[in-house]
């Protein structure tokens, strides 16, 4: 399963061109069976969808988690998942704590063979006190509920390491995350979007979606990563021999 995420930066590309389609295209070329969105509704006013939900559907194969509460939206706080195949078994909306409007969506779908994967989808906020108590919100907020194959991927905001690195927070239960610059897209050199798993092994080759489009489409590249269900994480694999 190719998994994917992308702070579509409001559909305005770094030429300052607000195209909705051109972003479209630019998830149509990752190709990914679950991909989670950053900015893809308007943050003030009215939040309202930026994409066409109906062109997505029809190009990409891609459906959108439902949720609640958001009639013009697509998700929450600018968060969305859209996913190939499966059903959802839960959806659970959580605001974030800090000054900034930020939230998480967390998704759990049944996949095909009857297997549970849950996603959480998250962007958090440019203050590293607010990234710290989104963290550990998230956290606690998994720690409450069953323990299943969990990935969380989203534009973190964090590049740094250390005591004061929300990075380090997360590392608790997701391990030290892969850096993989995406930001700015012209010439990244910050990892700021991460994509990171609660099982050693559950996901590989964590890498950006690197194409003369993704650079203009956005000010962050896409990044994406292969997750491999059904396999048993590395510590419990069977030894060799």
């Amino acid at each position: 399963m190719l998994i994917a995420s992308y702070n579509v930066h409001k559909c305005v590309g770094i030429d300052g061109k607000f195209d909705p389609a051109r972003t479209s295209h630019v998830i149509r070329e990752i190709g990914a069976d679950v991909i989670a969105l950053q900015e893809a509704d308007s943050r003030f006013g009215e939040r309202r969808g930026l994409l066409d939900l109906a062109w997505m559907e029809r190009e990409t194969g891609l459906f959108p988690v439902p949720v609640s509460g958001v009639a013009k939206a697509h998700g929450w706080h600018g968060n969305v998942v859209f996913f190939r195949e499966g059903l959802v078994r839960d959806v659970h909306q959580v605001k974030l704590p800090g000054l900034e409007p930020r939230g998480a969506l967390i998704t759990e779908l049944e996949l095909k063979d009857g297997s549970a994967f849950r996603i959480i989808a998250a962007h958090l906020g440019l203050l590293n006190r607010s990234r710290q108590q989104q963290a550990r919100m998230i956290l606690d907020i998994l720690r409450s509920r069953d323990e299943q194959p969990t990935v969380l991927m989203g534009d973190l905001n964090e590049w740094r390491l250390g005591d004061r690195s929300s990075l380090n927070t997360l590392a608790t239960v997701f391990g030290l995350p892969a850096a993989v610059p995406s930001f700015p897209s012209r010439l990244p050199v910050l990892a700021l979007d991460r994509i990171m798993a609660n099982q050693p092994g559950l996901i590989d080759a964590v890498e950006t979606h690197d194409s003369p489009l993704a650079r203009l489409a956005s000010d962050h590249l896409p990044i994406k990563a292969v997750v491999k269900l059904g396999s048993p994480p590395l510590s419990q694999a069977p030894e060799a021999g």
